[in-house]
């Protein structure tokens, strides 16, 4: 298949990217490189330097007719007509998105209603988009399925809700099958270390770990040790960016041929405190990593874990490196090197 990544350069994007490319899909990356790195570009894959918000750029992209003559476009084979395009351009921190919700809006609604809108006038009938468990808020119950109500308890989540809504539309309206992918939290590095480009201002624990153990920053905050868990500590599940890219794949697989849509949960289905975390790096690392512990934060539940039957059923998907050895481990060994 010949698909497009837009966000491809990001890095979830990267993984996903060179996984279609370990397939043998052709591999078109669109990105804007605000936050993606041209270190996580591969060259076989070709690359259109764009943006989501501009929608003539990105149309010429997915019709196939940016070129290297215009200055934006690199590698790979030239443009075609695409099969399927993957999502993965949104701004995603949080908390960011309770301060700044006019930023969240303008890229994560805005700009994806310019790629359904592009898709629509490009005959691309195949999405596969990077949603996220932030779209459930509060959990009710655990392990969370895809029965879980969805309440967003943070702007972000809710960014990411709204767009399951419009791709639901969008597949009765212009038949446009997706995949919704609600990531729980990605973490790890390529399990055969063909990526290195670091996550740019990371917001979550293990990169912020990794920080710390490298002299990054000082130390690492824990906020709160006094919930009702074994440590005291938050438990949360944790997913191989790798497991991630390989749900990627798998999903854009079942929707090209079923023509069937899905909202599906990608996660490793158990969990780890902040603590038992911090001591896995450690031993990995050989570093003290200092932290301290501070004051719970607003909304942090203390269990948050999901159920991935509907992956294992439907897509044949189950997490395969998402034990937190291997997760620190591929994280350690791209750290330590830079």
């Amino acid at each position: 298949m010949n698909i497009l990544i837009i966000g491809g350069a990001g890095y979830i994007g990267s993984h996903v990217a060179r996984e279609f490319l370990d397939q043998g899909h052709q591999v078109t990356v669109f990105d804007n490189l605000s936050s993606g790195l041209r270190r996580n570009l591969f060259p076989e894959a070709r690359f259109i330097h764009g943006d989501i918000l501009d929608y003539a750029g990105l149309l010429r992209a997915a019709s196939g007719k940016s070129d290297a003559a215009a200055g934006n476009a690199t590698g790979g084979k030239t443009g075609a007509p695409f099969d399927a395009l993957v999502h993965l351009a949104a701004a995603k921190a949080a908390g960011e998105s309770m301060v700044r919700p006019e930023k969240y809006s303008v890229n994560n609604i805005s700009g994806t209603m310019n790629i359904l809108n592009v898709a629509a006038e490009t005959g691309i009938r195949n999405i596969v988009f990077s949603s996220s468990a932030a779209v459930y808020g509060e959990p009710q119950y655990l392990p969370i399925d895809e029965k879980h109500p969805t309440n967003p308890e943070n702007y972000y989540g809710f960014t990411k809700l709204e767009i399951e809504r419009f791709l639901h539309w969008y597949d009765k309206l212009k038949g446009i099958h997706f995949a919704a992918l609600r990531y729980f939290n990605a973490a790890g590095y390529d399990v055969k270390g063909r990526l290195a480009g670091l996550e740019q201002n990371p917001a979550n624990l293990i990169p912020i770990i990794m920080e710390a153990a490298v002299g990054i920053r000082k130390e690492v905050q824990v906020f709160g040790d006094d919930y009702d868990t074994p440590d005291g500590t938050c438990i949360r599940d944790y997913v191989h960016v790798s497991d991630l890219a390989t749900g990627h794949a798998a999903a854009l697989d079942y929707i090209n041929r079923t023509g069937k849509s899905l909202s599906i949960n990608l996660g490793s289905e158990t969990g780890s405190s902040v603590l038992e975390v911090l001591e896995t790096a450690r031993k990995v690392s050989g570093r003290p990593i200092p932290a301290k512990t501070v004051g719970r934060r607003p909304g942090d539940p203390a269990r948050l874990t999901a159920s991935s039957g509907l992956a294992h059923e439907l897509l044949g998907w189950k997490a395969k490196h998402s034990d937190m050895e291997t997760l620190i481990k591929t994280s350690w060994d791209v750290y330590n090197k830079q």
